[in-house]
This record gives structure tokens, C-alpha cells and sequence, in this order.
């Protein structure tokens, strides 16, 4: 079992720790400007952090409670927030006619319009999160609204991620998107399972 353990977060490490790794070795770093690089490295730390929140909302990660599991979600889903506004306001420092082409989508690189997507749906979950209990949303009708904005978050973030050519290595870009699209989909799935079986047992 603590093998077994052990190799969960090794798996997790090595998923979120190689890509990062290995972008700070690209030779395209030579010609930006650190606040470029900043702004780059926040976009790869919080697709790595949407990698771990369906981990941790699905009970994957040994070790945790559910009580936990709950609370790194809640503040992870912050650190995210945040890694996406320093990207942001990253980018907007060093090209702001780009940034407004983006937000605007009037942008013609590809990847600009799957990024906004992304940011407006995190920034929409960070600002319900936190309004919860002023806005009065029982716990079915934010998960109605939490799980449509997480699956646009991930599906936008990984095309965004995959379509940009830019410091990340290739292979280990690919097997994080990859990651991040299978332990989304293992959760979803698990809690559909579980919401059908209370479903069967309350109708039986």
C-alpha cells in the first residue's frame, strides 16, 4: 500500500515536474525578457494545477481526507486564479495590442481564443467559489454550474497549451495534457457512477 502510495505522487511529481524542467532548459528563453518568462511559466504551473484538482475533488491522492481533499481545492482553485492573472497581466506587460487582439478575440493565432475561454470560465469559478454562501447556492446547484465551467476549463486549456509552439518539449507537453484530460475524465466518470447508484438505490 505505500508503495502503491508513493508512486501516486510520484507520477503526479514527474507529470507536473518534468514539463516545467524541461522548459527552462528551451533555448527560446535566451530571447525573452524575464518578464515574458514569468508570464510563460505561470501558464504551464496552472495547467499543471488543473491537473490536480480533479485528483483531489475524485479522492485519488493518497493520504488525504476528504476534509482535506476539500480544503487543497478550494485553495488550489485560488493558486490557479492567480497563476492565470500573472500570465495575463504577463503578457499584457510586454504586448499589450496582442493581449487586447486576444480578449477581444480578434487575435489570428489559434490558441488565443481557447485561452480566453479558459481564463473567463476560471476566473467565473473563482469568483462563485467565493461568493457561495452570499449568493445562498446549495451544493447541487453549484455543482450544476462548477462542472460545465470545469470541463471548459480543461478542454480549453489543453487546446490552448497544445496549439501553442513556444518553450514547452513537446512529448512532455503532450503527457501533461494528456494527464490532465484522463484524471478529469476518471472523476467525472466515478461521480457519475456514484450519483446513478444513489439514484438505483433511492428508486428501489
Amino acid at each position: 500500500m505505500k508503495g502503491g502510495r508513493f508512486l501516486i505522487w510520484a507520477a503526479l511529481a514527474v507529470a507536473i515536474g518534468a514539463p516545467i524542467a524541461l522548459a527552462a532548459t528551451s533555448e527560446q528563453l535566451a530571447w525573452r525578457g524575464p518578464v515574458y518568462i514569468l508570464a510563460g511559466f505561470a501558464g504551464i504551473i496552472a495547467l499543471a494545477l488543473v491537473l490536480v484538482q480533479p485528483l483531489l475533488i475524485g479522492g485519488v491522492l493518497p493520504g488525504l481526507s476528504a476534509y482535506r481533499n476539500r480544503r487543497a481545492h478550494h485553495w488550489i482553485g485560488g493558486a490557479l486564479a492567480l497563476a492565470v492573472v500573472i500570465h495575463v497581466a504577463g503578457l499584457w506587460f510586454t504586448s499589450p495590442p496582442d493581449m487586447i487582439d486576444a480578449l477581444t478575440f480578434s487575435s489570428p493565432t489559434p490558441f488565443s481564443p481557447f485561452g480566453v475561454i479558459a481564463m473567463w470560465a476560471i476566473f467565473a469559478v473563482a469568483l462563485l467559489a467565493g461568493l457561495r454562501r452570499q449568493l445562498g447556492l446549495r451544493l447541487r446547484t453549484w455543482r450544476f454550474i462548477h462542472v460545465p465551467l470545469a470541463l471548459l476549463i480543461v478542454a480549453c486549456g489543453v487546446v490552448h497549451c497544445l496549439l501553442i509552439e513556444g518553450t514547452m518539449e513537446t512529448i512532455s507537453k503532450a503527457a501533461l495534457c494528456a494527464a490532465v484530460l484522463a484524471a478529469t475524465g476518471k472523476v467525472m466518470i466515478d461521480l457519475w457512477r456514484k450519483r446513478a447508484l444513489r439514484g438505483g438505490e433511492l428508486s428501489s
